[in-house]
């Protein structure tokens, strides 16, 4: 028998969120201060993200590096009422932002992130391409890619504009070409 933990009897604020620690019984977010949880990602959706990781890796600049399934603040919310945590699957971050957490603690901001990439999966269709969307571009994060891993695997660019929240690109399939916010190509035929 597993013993699974009670969610908070409250809200969380953001800080709250992250001094919940590691949890191995799944994936959590926050959600306007409720602790979402779900089952762990499938094979074929963790070895796309770590694809794309390594795709991107060695085309970034020294000032930038990627890391996988790791919670942003979206500063959605002040630090004191209810707040916003997502885990993308892939994040393209500023260096300096893992040193400052290891400094300071907390999460990554969604101010030091510059690409957020998610993975759609059977339940997150909606999840990935409304609800984050939103979320992500009303955090300021200015570039979101969405890949579909279903058969023909594609790609989602979508970039942050003053006005309008995100604006889409051509959905991609094949090879994901890309001059901002830099210069990458991603192979997309061999994230499945």
């Amino acid at each position: 028998m597993t013993a699974v933990p009670l969610p908070p009897a409250h809200l969380l604020t953001v800080g709250e969120y992250a001094d919940l620690g590691e949890d191995d019984s799944g994936r959590s977010e926050l959600m306007e201060g409720n602790l979402v949880r779900s089952p762990s990602p499938s094979p074929d959706h963790n070895m796309a993200a770590l694809r794309i990781a390594l795709q991107l890796m060695p085309q970034l600049s020294p000032d930038l590096e990627v890391i996988t399934d790791v919670d942003i603040d979206l500063g959605l919310a002040p630090a004191d009422q209810p707040g916003f945590s997502r885990r993308p699957d892939v994040i393209v971050v500023r260096r300096s932002a893992r040193p400052r957490v290891r400094s300071e603690g907390g999460l990554i901001r969604a101010s030091e992130v510059l690409i957020v990439v998610e993975i759609v999966s059977p339940g997150s269709r909606r999840t990935d391409n409304v609800v984050k969307r939103a979320e992500y571009a009303d955090a300021g994060i200015p570039h979101y890619w969405i890949v579909d891993i279903q058969d023909p695997v594609s790609l989602l660019a979508c970039h942050l504009t003053d006005k309008f929240g995100y604006l889409d690109d051509q959905v991609v399939g094949g090879t994901f070409a890309s001059s901002s916010p830099m210069t990458v190509t991603l192979d997309l035929t061999d994230l499945r």
